[in-house]
């Protein structure tokens, strides 16, 4: 087992630096490949109608004028040491991740990104949790009552549910419960740590949002998995050796059809830590999904790179505990 962890540790190790020279490659070897010039991407840091001098020094005190495999090692060596920048008389130092400066108000991207990390957090958190138990107690209920109007109404609820985008549910609820009925009016975040009844107060319609088309999907993940071990040899086994019907259905049928929900559990998760767009603009969530359509809409291309490392790196962590997990789900893993 300790080895199987170190193996998925490893793998996940080497994966995030693939990634990184991916997107490293995507914003700095393909512009080049299309066509744009050093000197374009160095003007981005200075403005309108900037001096050759101005140019050359920004490619110089940036590196860009150096080869593209030297440009990636440095970056490197910034994620995980930090750098100096000099935009002016006086170095700016970039600290540990330094994932650069901003190309339109020379910050550096790190601090700027880590302040709306807590909300992307607190609403991937959140709605996970609540699309996981609803969704999954769902499936399990149906499964065992097949045809029953229990089952008729969940799945029809669930087709609607995977049916309706995050804007439409998003929207619906606001004019519900913010404008026509003020029950949750005046949603803006609040942290954790400063009020816990406040920050649950206004997250609970994205919640609710996220929660409502996720939890569609696994009530009907988990009913289709259920159905199919419910009928398994061992699940008649275990209910011919005298087990209570609550330790077959938990111990044995659900475990059992855990494994597709945890893999697509994780995939899910990661991808909205990574950001949850349409939530966060549908609700004026200052977040990652946020912080990433502003960099693109100015084109600010160290803020783009820093956003999509750390979807990547969510995204990879995710995917080491699903790994991790399935050991502990699947005994079988453990053997392979």
């Amino acid at each position: 087992m300790f080895a199987y962890i170190i193996r998925r540790i490893l793998a996940a190790a080497v994966l995030l630096l693939v990634v990184s020279a991916v997107t490293f490659a995507i914003f700095f070897l393909l512009p080049r490949l299309a066509g744009e010039t050093v000197d374009q991407l160095a003007t981005q840091y200075i403005g309108k109608n900037p001096s050759p001098d101005a140019i050359a020094a920004v490619k110089k005190n940036l590196g860009l004028d150096q080869p593209l495999y030297t440009q990636y090692w440095n970056f490197l060596k910034g994620l995980v040491s930090g750098a100096e920048y000099k935009f002016g008389p006086e170095p700016a130092t970039c600290h540990v991740p330094c994932f650069g400066y901003s190309f339109k108000n020379h910050l550096e991207v790190w601090p700027e990104l880590s302040k709306r990390i807590p909300v992307t957090l607190s609403l991937a958190i959140g709605a996970a949790t609540l699309w996981l138990v609803s969704g999954v107690a769902t499936g399990v209920v149906s499964a065992l009552k097949p045809r029953s109007i229990f089952d008729r109404i969940s799945m029809g609820i669930a087709l609607a549910g995977v049916s309706l985008p995050v804007f439409f549910t998003g929207a619906l609820l606001l004019t519900v419960f913010s404008y026509e009925w003020p029950i949750l009016d005046n949603l803006q975040y609040v942290n954790f740590t400063d009020d816990p009844l406040m920050w649950a107060r206004n997250l609970i319609l994205p919640w609710i949002s996220l929660a409502f088309l996720y939890s569609a999907l696994y009530a009907r993940l988990t009913r289709a998995g259920m159905l199919e071990t419910m009928s398994e040899d061992y699940i008649r086994t275990a209910r011919a050796k005298g087990l209570a019907e609550r330790k077959v259905v938990t111990r044995h049928g659900l475990r059992a059809a855990l494994t597709p929900i945890v893999t697509i559990f994780g995939m899910d998760l990661g991808l909205l830590l990574g950001g949850a767009l349409i939530t966060e603009q549908v609700f004026s969530l200052q977040g990652v999904g946020q912080f990433a359509v502003q960099a693109i809409s100015d084109n600010d291309l160290p803020k783009i790179l820093g956003t999509t490392l750390l979807a990547a790196f969510f995204i990879v962590l995710c995917n080491l505990v699903v790994d991790l997990l399935y050991a502990a789900v699947d005994p079988r893993v453990r053997l392979s």
